[in-house]
């Protein structure tokens, strides 16, 4: 395979990934190539992204490899984050955050599995705005991340405790988890927050 398809490659995989990101080995398993030759390519698209002054990087965590955002841009992310045109939360991100609070601890596939799109998105606004964070790992191939929600996500909706949402349905079928997001709808989209409301609340 030619050397610059192949590093295209390994950088496709790894956005498609997401947080969990890829092992070497897993990535050598998917395009059918010796490991070391994997990490010798990942290493040399990490120097080519740093080198470049790219707004993504490779890195290397755990034995694994991922893509995230360059360190220097995190003043521009957070101030994305928090401004007062990005405070409220897409109808994909209520849904998605909808199944953490009922399924949670979850991890990022079981979460696109549910909602049939990829999660992504969802998921790093949701990180963003401290509603959700990693609470472990899943004992499964490759380890993956854990989600679960978090104190400023009660704080966001106006609700004590879990124990407020509407009672789930104990069945696992489609249509129910279906209809648990639906009330976990109807219970937040009333409460829904802006962040500046949230900060004010915080100062009281």
């Amino acid at each position: 395979m030619d050397y610059s398809r192949l590093k295209s490659i390994l950088e496709g995989l790894l956005f498609v990934s997401g947080e969990d990101g890829l092992s070497a080995k897993a990535i050598a398993e998917v395009v059918e190539m010796d490991v070391d030759v994997v990490r010798d390519v990942l290493r040399d698209l990490q120097s080519d992204l740093a080198r470049d002054g790219r707004g993504v990087r490779v890195a290397e965590v755990a034995g694994g490899f991922r893509l995230t955002t360059a360190p220097e841009h995190a003043p521009y992310f957070e101030k994305l984050a928090y401004s007062p045109a990005r405070s409220s939360l897409s109808q994909a991100a209520l849904e998605t955050l909808s199944i953490i609070a009922y399924r949670q601890p979850i991890t990022r596939i079981e979460i696109e599995e549910i909602r049939g799109v990829k999660a992504d998105r969802a998921i790093h606004t949701l990180v963003a705005k401290d509603l959700i964070e990693e609470v472990g790992r899943a004992d499964a191939l490759g380890r993956p991340i854990l989600y679960g929600t978090t104190k400023s996500f009660l704080d966001y909706f106006g609700l004590a405790g879990i124990d407020q949402l509407p009672d789930p349905v104990v069945s696992e079928s489609e249509d129910e988890l279906e209809e648990r997001t639906k009330l976990l709808f109807e219970r937040i989209e009333g409460r829904q927050l802006s962040l500046d409301d949230l900060r004010a609340l915080e100062a009281e």
